[in-house]
């Protein structure tokens, strides 16, 4: 699961591509499926996003959640991706971008009507 929040009047005209863009990312790093998006994004007033000085407008601040099993060097990758094409794509340069990976156990995660560390993964974790 992936959240993304930002100013509205910046966030709101780019979404669909920085979606695609995460969505790649993921596909192209972690070998995730192509329908594997589950990305929520929280457009929020200016008054209401409080964020360093030193960056602009177009700051954004991007939650991973993910099942537990990625190597480090993996999560690094994803993350210099992310990095690098947000920019390519999306115009937003690293600067502006914040991102952080939370990982929980399988056992964690519900979907599709079961536990995460019962269900049969498309995809590998341990990546």
């Amino acid at each position: 699961m992936i959240s993304v929040y930002g100013i509205k009047e910046q966030l709101n005209p780019v979404k669909e591509l920085l979606s695609d863009t995460i969505n790649n990312c993921m596909q192209k790093v972690l070998k995730f499926p192509g329908n594997k998006r589950s990305h929520r994004f929280f457009p929020m007033d200016k008054q209401d996003f409080y964020y360093p000085e030193e960056r602009s407008n177009a700051y954004i601040f991007i939650e991973i959640n993910m099942m537990k099993g990625r190597q480090p060097e993996t999560l690094r990758t994803l993350i210099r991706s992310l990095f690098q094409d947000i920019e390519s794509a999306v115009g937003i340069a690293p600067r502006d971008v914040e991102i952080v990976i939370t990982e929980q156990p399988a056992y964690c995660w519900g979907f599709r009507g079961m536990v995460g560390d019962e269900a049969k993964l498309t995809y590998k974790v341990e990546v």
